[in-house]
């Protein structure tokens, strides 16, 4: 192909890609592409480590489970941007070009149930809503004091948002991998059981310092 012919290709593209008309289907297919991107920057250093530190196995089959584990998580934000972005398009053409207060909420919970809600739920999958929910539950607590819904003489109860859901979030799930292990999600009980219960016993200094026993 000649060069003129592959700058004339070009061309097209970008006539195409800035297109007010084209604007609205394209936003799709750049949103489905960031949750490739950042589904994948997001999720491989930690599954690099985690795996390296509490998973056994050959070494084709850590790097499958960093596979895995990277792809799932890639995969499940590229399919949730594209469903919501979606149903939020959607819902501005049910409602005459305009966007209403409740369409996000909508399009939220749509998505939430076809990419996150159902089938398997994989220990990706769970770490996501689980992330998402504790910020969720911050972010509540500051608009109930914003909405006037809990007075907030002194901005108390915004300024201690942070600091009682951190104190109450680790006194329960020190609890749970106390009494309750089993009711934890594995890679975080891996991790509790390293840090914690890994410490109690050695056999010498070799298992003391450099590694468990």
């Amino acid at each position: 192909m000649s060069s003129s012919r592959i700058e004339a290709l070009k061309a097209a593209a970008t006539e195409f890609i800035l297109d007010p008309a084209n604007h609205d289907i394209l936003t799709l297919v750049k949103g489905f592409r960031n949750g490739l991107v950042y589904g994948t920057k997001i999720r491989f250093p930690h599954a690099l480590v985690m795996v390296a530190l509490f998973r056994s196995g050959t070494f084709r089959e850590k790097a499958q489970q960093i596979f895995t584990a990277t792809k799932t998580h890639a995969k499940t934000l590229s399919l949730f941007v594209l469903t919501y972005k979606t149903s939020m398009l959607f819902l501005r053409h049910v409602h005459d070009g305009k966007e209403l207060p409740h369409d996000s909420f909508l399009a939220g919970l749509l998505g939430g149930y076809l990419v996150f809600g159902r089938g398997k739920q994989s220990s990706v999958n769970q770490q996501i809503v689980m992330y998402v929910f504790a910020r969720v539950m911050i972010a509540l607590a500051k608009l109930a004091v914003k909405k006037g819904v809990i007075p907030d003489k002194g901005q108390k109860v915004t300024g201690n948002a942070w600091p009682v859901f951190a104190s109450l979030s680790w006194a329960l799930v020190m609890w749970l991998f106390r009494w309750h292990p089993e009711l934890v999600q594995s890679s975080l009980r891996n991790s509790m059981v390293y840090l914690y219960k890994n410490a109690d016993t050695w056999h010498g200094w070799k298992d003391f310092l450099w590694h468990n026993s």
